[in-house]
């Protein structure tokens, strides 16, 4: 172990602040792969914030193949109020998106129902999950061609089209969902000096789990697809500790300048520090060429 954290700890005091070094260091999960035929990589890396409760942010990165398709999985759960409910969406939310029969002639809706199942699946669990919940942003790609993304709260997909950044989510914000939350019977707080919360309490609109608050919050995702052609470059998938101090152009821009996905991952990270994220930081750069 000692060989391998020396060398680790080479490469970020190269690159980093000494504050943002020392947290990287502490909660260092990072790694990365690439498709079977090699041509697509990508990179992740998680790091823990400065709340003082454990860290609850999750993802997953891989490639799987499934009789003739090959299918990239990415994902980043960010959760609140414990781990419990990001763990399980880990473990079980591509399996139960994959699982319904019609996915391959209808993606859409199975992911839409797949959402719906596996949040009633947490509620149902809430006794041993807890009454926290997480929000959710997956990206199916498949055989390399088309990509799937579905989103619900405010982690967020961002795609490189030729340099130029182009948002595959959108921010579940209690601001702008107000309405919806108002219809069913709930308030959008607004504190000087805090986000707008739903109920006082979340500052996301949608979220998996908040079972406390489930009569009030959607868990139905937006989804977009998009063919990936010639001009796409890159994904990045993040958590909002990212996104809270990172404009989308910028995050592009960042990571077109380093062609391994995982240095560009870190580095998007390191450049989230040294703005003063305090969030968990989760991030997935997906290099197609």
């Amino acid at each position: 172990m000692g060989d391998f954290s020396h060398s680790v700890g080479e490469f970020w005091r190269l690159c980093c602040f000494n504050a943002s070094y020392s947290r990287i260091r502490s909660a260092l999960n990072y790694g990365k792969g690439r498709s079977h035929e090699g041509l697509i990589k990508y990179g992740f890396c998680l790091v823990k914030g400065k709340a003082n409760h454990p860290m609850e942010d999750y993802h997953v990165a891989k490639f799987v193949q499934i009789q003739e398709h090959e299918l990239g999985l990415f994902a980043i759960y960010d959760g609140h109020l414990g781990e419990n409910v990001p763990a399980y969406l880990q473990k079980h939310l591509f399996s139960n998106i994959l699982k319904e029969d019609e996915f391959w002639v209808d993606p859409n809706s199975s992911i839409s129902k797949a959402y719906e199942k596996t949040d009633q699946a947490i509620l149902s669990h809430s006794s041993d999950l807890g009454r926290g919940g997480s929000t959710a942003v997956n990206a199916i790609l498949i055989n390399g061609r088309r990509l799937w993304v579905a989103n619900v709260g405010d982690s967020r997909a961002v795609l490189s089209r030729g340099g130029e950044a182009i948002q595959m989510s959108i921010d579940h914000e209690p601001s702008t969902e107000r309405g919806i939350i108002e219809n069913k019977g709930g308030f959008v707080s607004n504190m000087p000096g805090d986000v707008p919360r739903v109920n006082g309490q979340l500052a996301v609109s949608r979220a998996f789990g908040d079972k406390s608050l489930k009569s009030h919050l959607r868990s139905d995702p937006d989804i977009q697809d998009i063919n990936i052609d010639a001009n796409m470059d890159l994904l990045i998938l993040a958590s909002d500790g990212l996104w809270k101090v990172m404009a989308n152009q910028e995050a592009v821009d960042i990571a077109r300048r380093i062609k391994d996905p995982l240095k560009a991952a870190k580095q998007l990270i390191t450049e989230a520090l040294q703005k003063e994220s305090k969030d968990d930081i989760s991030c997935i750069v997906v290099r197609f060429r």
